[in-house]
């Protein structure tokens, strides 16, 4: 797995707990009123890719309602694009897992391993997008556990990116420099409700290719149950709709490059339509979730500093290049590593 979606072989990490400090977001996007119910079912999820936010910080409840509704839009989205349709796909059967999730544990019984990365990101947003299916609307919503166990040399926007969507997102985030093991002994002992983790990991991680929607920990380590909601989900799934409303926003069209396929640019064409619609059945406001800045640089999978280099294969004036597209144009699962030091 990656810093994206970590494993015991790639975090060794030092002594010592501390918390992450945090800060917060700012635009002048409305959201939804305090009216607004939360009742949810899985035809009516989708995938990560949108956020709003506003000048004012909001209640979690008025997160979790705005995330559903960008949600909600982009599955009702009639698309031609496979992709599109894949990810949309993909949502349902996330949502299915995390709703089995919900009804088979309590909010005080359930975790998300969280890191900042843009696996468990997207596992964020669709855990927060169901999150109030249980609650009754004049019920304080919980807010989601979590625990960041940090590498040793861990990016600084890295650490950033973390502390200010744990603000923006309502997060109970547990942050640990220690060994996995050992962070997962104290959590529990810190946590001793805790009985299922939600796993930003997908079956492309290492060691994740026998893993199933609930696998209880191996022997020898501490014991709960792996939720992994995105397990089948593909690289290209991950940055779909994050991608095509991100080029609509800055109204820039990719440019034409060697390295640039097809499908990109048709996705870019495709969004104006897509958006075009969506404003129409008034489902979507124009929003998109932020991500860390460093896969805007070129990094594709992320760790520490010392094992995590921009991706070869994004480079635009050669391999040995100082000039990266950002991640969001690589398509391939099997490039997804190719900026990590193999362990």
């Amino acid at each position: 797995m990656t810093q994206d979606s970590p494993s015991p072989q790639d975090l060794r990490v030092g002594n010592g707990v501390s918390s992450a400090s945090s800060t917060t977001f700012s635009s002048t996007a409305p959201f939804p009123t305090s009216e607004t119910t939360y009742t949810t079912t899985t035809s009516d999820m989708t995938t990560a890719s949108v956020s709003k936010i506003v000048s004012q910080p909001r209640s979690l409840a008025e997160v979790c309602a705005a995330l559903r509704a960008k949600l909600l839009a982009f599955l009702a989205l009639q698309s031609d694009d496979e992709t599109v349709q894949g990810t949309q796909r993909r949502a349902r059967d996330a949502m299915e897992v995390i709703e089995e999730a919900l009804g088979r544990y309590r909010p005080q019984e359930i975790s998300l391993s969280y890191n900042g990365g843009k696996d468990c990101l997207v596992l964020l947003i669709l855990i927060l997008a169901c999150w109030p299916a249980k609650v009754q609307p004049k019920e304080t919503l919980p807010r989601l556990q979590c625990i960041y166990i940090a590498p040793p040399d861990p990016f600084q926007q890295v650490e950033d990116f973390v502390a200010t969507t744990t603000e923006e997102y309502h997060l109970d985030l547990a942050r640990y420099a220690l060994p996995m093991r050992q962070a997962l002994d104290v959590y529990l002992d810190e946590k001793p409700h805790v009985k299922a983790v939600f796993m930003g990991t997908r079956r492309t991680d290492p060691h994740s290719e026998f893993l199933t929607s609930f696998t209880p920990t191996d022997k020898g380590w501490p014991q709960f149950m792996r939720i992994n909601p995105v397990l089948d989900w593909h690289y290209v799934e991950i940055w779909t709709v994050s991608f095509v409303l991100s080029l609509h926003k800055q109204n820039t069209l990719p440019p034409k490059t060697p390295q640039t396929s097809r499908q990109i640019r048709r996705k870019w064409r495709q969004a104006g339509t897509l958006l075009a619609d969506t404003k129409k059945k008034q489902f979507i406001r124009q929003l998109d979730i932020p991500f860390c800045s460093l896969y805007s640089q070129g990094f594709s999978s992320l760790g520490g500093t010392k094992d995590t280099r921009p991706n070869p294969a994004l480079a635009l004036d050669g391999p040995e290049g100082n000039k990266f597209r950002p991640a969001y144009e690589l398509t391939r699962d099997d490039e997804e590593r190719l900026g990590r030091d193999r362990k």
